[in-house]
């Protein structure tokens, strides 16, 4: 079998909402969370944080020894060179995407889009639940290869490209090959990830309804929200941040 790695993307620089990576979440931080969580993946055989060389991302680096995780520093703005530069050092096959501002990143899910992507006839080099999105959001992952990685760090030069690791395979259908994998509810309108204050309350008072927990499955949020509609009110009416903006 393949080896595949998660790649957590972090660093402390937000314009929403500064530091947010290492916020406090019950007790533990941000990352700290995502980690956790993705380390439950059946699936992922290795994990590594991304961060960058700017110095404020020091306590990344901190914060991973703490964790006892791998971290590698790369590019700030050119984040799919901070990938391929990664993805160099560390080796591995097909590598699993994931942004660390999602705490309610889900091993179920990941482990659904690994399997398609391995699975697939024909192979394809990218699969995601963003490109037909009903998963919340905030429970991305994008799962692609090494030779599309590699591909799309040569080939991509418009700065957006750069700062985002994925857009230009997603929006090269003639170059890549796509998997979309979709879940049976359409649940796309629901907001878990964080990047504002609003997001963090709510983020905040989800863990505290499944008492700090870790080990949850995105279908218990859904059953907690579903009893408690109040709570996704905190955040609805904060907007996604455009693609161009980074």
């Amino acid at each position: 079998m393949p080896s595949t790695l998660a790649m957590i993307q972090a660093r402390m620089s937000s314009e929403r909402l500064p530091g947010k990576v290492l916020v406090d979440i019950g007790g533990q931080t941000m990352l700290e969370r995502v980690v956790r969580r993705v380390q439950q993946s059946q699936r992922i055989t290795g994990l590594v944080v991304a961060t960058t060389t700017n110095p404020a991302d020091e306590a990344i680096v901190a914060e991973c020894e703490r964790l006892g995780v791998r971290s590698i520093r790369g590019s700030e703005e050119d984040v799919l060179g901070r990938f391929a530069d990664a993805a160099n050092a560390v080796g591995g096959d097909v590598f699993v995407r994931i942004s660390a501002d999602s705490p309610f990143v889900d091993a179920d899910v990941i482990d659904l889009i690994i399997n398609r992507f391995l699975a697939a006839e024909p192979p394809v080099d990218y699969a995601s639940n963003k490109l037909e999105p009903t998963f919340p959001l905030g429970l991305d992952a994008e799962v692609f290869s090494r030779a599309a990685l590699l591909k799309t760090a040569a080939e991509a030069k418009a700065p957006y490209e750069r700062s985002h690791v994925t857009v230009y395979m997603y929006q090269h259908p003639e170059l890549f090959s796509l998997l979309a994998v979709k879940s049976s509810r359409d649940l796309h309108s629901w907001r878990w990830t964080v990047d504002t204050p609003e997001d963090l309350e709510f983020a905040r008072a989800v863990f505290d309804r499944l008492d700090g927990r870790n080990d949850f499955s995105w279908l218990e949020v859904v059953e907690v929200l579903e009893r408690d509609p109040g709570l996704a009110s905190i955040n609805t009416h904060v907007s996604a941040k455009p693609l161009a903006d980074g």
